[in-house]
């Protein structure tokens, strides 16, 4: 180890240890705002290495974070995915309640990741490439649930998975579910309350939940009235056969 690397280390643990107050009261503030992932172990020091570890260990886990978020958008852009999760990893068990590193980790695993293991060329049996897209879209799914776990004072995540379920899993059921979380945020935008009933359309028994609520948004006036909830409201009323005299006129789609 050379000279360098040991006044290195030795200021790192000197600043660590003048913060180490400072760090006990943090403590206390992150557990009361859901601050369950950082844990400064093992299992963290062999992803990040000895030397981010002792940096994390010295307060500077924010700095070492953003770091390894580089890197991980350096090893998605050669897309070596495996390496990229190792920092995504890392780099959320270092800042839990930071909502966009979670969020882009879901997403570059349930997203791109998917799409090329689906399409690679090296795995000739689709059986296996399924497999595979799968896996990546479970660890997508993880990653925000987690991150809810850590977060559940947000509606991003909330809105991420339901998309990923709606997109990836196509678990219609669940997607409603979690837009409807989403829609319960008193900050979240207006459109997800639509989401959860376009969703719940599409869920095995809840037709005539979701028609019921479709109408109600169309009862209330022309800024409801948007395309996809006239779709639904149309293809629901024929499922359920609404008597005549009760639907609602949907007019044509116009071509394109």
């Amino acid at each position: 180890m050379t000279r360098r690397m040991v006044i290195a280390i030795l200021v790192l643990l000197v600043f660590g240890a003048v913060r180490m107050p400072f760090e006990a009261e943090l403590e206390k503030e992150h557990k009361a705002a859901y601050f369950h992932g950082a844990k400064l172990d093992l299992s963290l020091r062999e992803k990040i290495g000895q030397m981010g570890f002792l940096a994390a260990l010295s307060g500077f886990r924010a700095f070492v974070a953003d770091v390894l978020w580089i890197h991980a958008h350096v090893l998605w852009e050669r897309t070596e995915w495996g390496a990229m999760k190792v920092d995504f990893d890392a780099v959320t068990s270092l800042q839990p309640r930071c909502v966009l590193f979670w969020s882009q980790a879901a997403w570059h695993m349930g997203f791109n990741a998917s799409v090329a293991a689906f399409e690679d060329p090296k795995q000739p049996r689709e059986a296996l490439r399924l497999k595979a897209q799968h896996e990546y879209f479970k660890l997508g799914e993880d990653y925000l649930l987690h991150g809810i776990e850590n977060n559940p004072d947000v509606y991003n995540l909330y809105a991420d998975l339901a998309l990923l379920y709606e997109m990836k899993f196509k678990d219609h059921c669940k997607a409603a579910e979690y837009y409807a979380r989403t829609a319960a945020f008193k900050n979240a935008p207006v459109f997800y309350h639509r989401f959860q009933y376009y969703e719940l359309a599409q869920c095995p028994g809840h037709e005539r939940e979701a028609y019921e609520a479709l109408l109600k948004l169309y009862k209330e006036g022309e800024n409801e009235r948007l395309p996809t909830l006239l779709k639904w409201l149309g293809i629901l009323q024929e499922k359920l056969n609404v008597p005549a005299d009760q639907k609602i006129y949907i007019p044509p789609a116009p071509n394109p």
